[in-house]
């Protein structure tokens, strides 16, 4: 049986290779508009792994349109640096697409020298806190010229298709919906006035580059929006769009202001793939799926199930750039997968710098990261098999070096297990068996139920040990810390412990956010339950709702500071605080724990002292780092190094970043 997600595709006469699509990604790796040779190696590692075409952008179409880490694509000035981006993509195997972009409202006055950004309407942005200058007639026409023209140097500079963002909360999709499209000309008013600006540019873009060069729109399948547009409006702008002929549409979700996750690892695997459906089902032209198709088993089903026609994975090949010839020639198990933590990719872009990867320490490295066959192979013992650990044996092992992991307990992936355990965030769970696959297939010997003394180092004798031993939770000095219904969220994660219906949590850290997450969904019903009482119509919808959101725990968290979750990443803490408010979680800040009662727990806080009543007491304080060899291993002068929070405590990127660095340099 053929495999779907290998067979050849053709758009408007240019043949793809397979259904893999790249999309166009903001990385932060351009200077004064022009792709840096970080870009173009990140590319071109993306092309050398086996995506079908790759889209770069969004590149620009005038000076409004965004800033000076885009692309350009508004001057001839550029297209020298479209040339070789284009290039290095095509030499590697893949097609190469340019997508253009006018950002409107969603620009920032401060990345255009102080220069108001524009849009149809003076409608501020929750994303930027900025009003816009609405666009008069004429610039409005000029707007689709730039559109024509930049789409003419793409052609010129080599690239396979030209791809528009129309959707997003950018320029053409505000145009689109009534909540920043004011506008009372022939711009505004009805769908198909605000369709206008869409359907011009499309008309434009298609003349400038000819009727047989693949044009693509990158449109919303729904802009989860209050007041946006609905699926049914979107299609009918799709159906609009290829009569002006287009050639393809790559369907996403979402605005960037919308409050529905998009990219984040709550969202199920290919969970907007009937978006594509009804675009695809209403036009006869090539369909692209997109968001959080980070595997090929996701992506065959949706294309043997006619979701769509080819499947943009995007964060996917920044975790790992090979995934597609890993599929492609049955290696599969050995490919790391995107958790959807953002991290790396949007919230690093959100500060203006360079796109990285939790996953893949490579990503944005590729030129200065690059593993070296060792001269002087070594004996290396690596002390600890989380995400640190399991990270630097790899790369060590990867290196040439004989490297024996020991594990003290009998599964890999350390306080990534604990991450996986709140709904919504089993990928955690994954990557912790994506890196011990990883380490594997470099060689690492892995012992578990290991635990390692000086018996042990003297026995094996390494020329080189790394720690990484991770941390243990703080213990609290707290009056009543040692009651028996007081319990450590670690133990709470790890299924060790249970808890009683009334629930405290002390502590409003990542971890404490988590714990209360986990117990909140407690006695809620299960998708399969959800979608059974949803087709037999067993329930109303509001009911099933609650049913779905509202377990059986009362939970509540305190925490000394006046806000939670801190040390979430930044998308992912919205998103968390939300399903916070869904679960009906109470969070209490400001409020400091004085002691532990055989009734729950007495507190302090501006409203002064108070019982909480609580079954179970959870501690989530935070933790401490744990290095038991440290001493034996000075005094004995075995080389050492130190990573992860064995090192200092920190996140699950820098735990695998700072363990694959050591393991590189060993």
């Amino acid at each position: 049986m053929k495999d779907p997600l290998f067979e050849p595709i053709t758009i408007n006469g240019l043949e793809v290779k397979n259904r893999i699509c790249l999309p166009a990604m903001h990385l932060n790796m351009a200077s004064d508009f022009i792709p840096q040779d970080r870009m173009i190696a990140f590319y071109a590692e993306r092309a050398k792994g086996g995506a079908g075409m790759i889209v770069v952008g969004y590149s620009t179409v005038n000076e409004l349109a965004g800033n000076p880490s885009c692309l350009g694509a508004h001057s001839d000035d550029f297209i020298p640096g479209l040339k070789k981006l284009s290039r290095a993509i095509r030499e590697n195997g893949a097609r190469a697409s340019i997508q253009l972009n006018h950002s409107g409202r969603y620009n920032h006055s401060l990345l255009l020298n102080g220069q108001q950004p524009v849009a149809p309407s003076a409608v501020a942005s929750r994303l930027t806190r900025e009003t816009p200058r609405e666009l008069e007639y004429e610039e409005i026409k000029q707007t689709v010229k730039d559109f024509a023209s930049a789409a003419a140097r793409g052609v010129e500079a080599g690239f396979n298709a030209v791809e528009v963002l129309a959707g997003t909360g950018y320029l053409i999709s505000e145009f689109l919906s009534k909540v920043t499209n004011q506008r009372t000309d022939e711009y505004g008013g009805s769908f198909d006035n605000r369709m206008r600006f869409g359907v011009e540019v499309a008309r434009a873009v298609k003349a400038a580059v000819g009727p047989d060069f693949p044009l693509i729109f990158r449109i919303n399948g729904n802009e989860f929006m209050p007041g946006g547009l609905r699926r049914d409006q979107l299609i009918l702008f799709a159906r609009r769009l290829v009569e002006q002929g287009v050639d393809g549409l790559c369907v996403n979700v979402g605005w960037h202001e919308a409050r529905v996750p998009q990219i984040l690892a709550e969202v199920p695997r290919g969970a907007f793939a009937y978006l594509a459906r009804g675009i695809k089902e209403s036009v006869d032209v090539p369909v692209i799926a997109s968001h959080r198709i980070n595997d090929p088993e996701t992506a065959r089903d949706m294309l043997s199930d006619s979701m769509c026609d080819m499947v943009a994975m995007g964060r996917a090949l920044i975790a790992d750039p090979y995934l597609p010839e890993k599929a492609r020639t049955g290696k599969g198990r050995d490919i790391v997968h995107c958790v959807a933590c953002a991290q790396g990719c949007f919230d690093k872009v959100a500060t203006l710098a360079p796109v990285e990867c939790l996953c893949n320490p490579l990503a944005g490295y590729e030129q200065t990261r690059c593993l070296k066959n060792t001269a002087t192979p070594k004996k290396i013992m690596v002390v600890g098999g989380g995400p640190a650990g399991l990270s630097a044996a790899a790369a060590a092992a990867q290196r040439g070096h004989k490297v024996s992991l020991y594990e003290q307990s009998h599964v890999l992936g350390g306080q990534l297990l604990l991450a996986g355990a709140p709904p919504g965030r089993d990928e955690f769970v994954e990557l912790a068996q994506d890196l011990t696959r990883q380490a594997e297939i470099h060689g690492v010997d892995i012992h578990l139920g290991a635990s390692v003394d000086a018996a042990l180092i003297e026995k094996e004798s390494p020329d080189e040990v790394i720690v990484a031993t991770g941390a243990i939770p703080l213990a609290l000095p707290l009056e009543g810390a040692d009651l028996p219904h007081v319990v450590q969220a670690w133990d709470i994660l790890a299924g060790k412990a249970r808890t009683g219906r009334r629930v405290v949590i002390i502590g409003g850290g990542a971890v404490g956010i988590e714990t209360a997450l986990f117990l909140a969904e407690k006695g809620t019903v299960s998708p399969e339950v959800l979608k059974f009482l949803l087709v037999h119509q067993a329930e109303p919808v509001e009911d099933l709702f609650d049913l779905a959101t509202k377990g059986s725990k009362h939970v509540v968290v305190i925490e000394m500071e006046d806000a939670v979750g801190r040390d979430f990443g930044k998308s992912t803490r919205w998103a968390m605080m939300a399903d916070v408010k869904t679960a009906g979680i109470q969070l209490r800040t400001q409020t400091k724990a004085m002691a532990i009662t055989e009734n729950g727990l007495r507190v302090e806080s501006p409203e002064g002292t108070k019982d909480i009543a609580a079954d179970t007491v959870v501690l989530a304080a935070g933790s401490k780092c744990y290095n038991p060899l440290g001493s034996y291993l000075k005094e004995k002068g075995i080389p050492c190094k130190v990573v992860g929070d064995a090192r200092a405590i920190g996140r699950a990127m820098e735990a695998i970043h700072q363990g694959f660095l050591i393991g590189a340099e060993a």
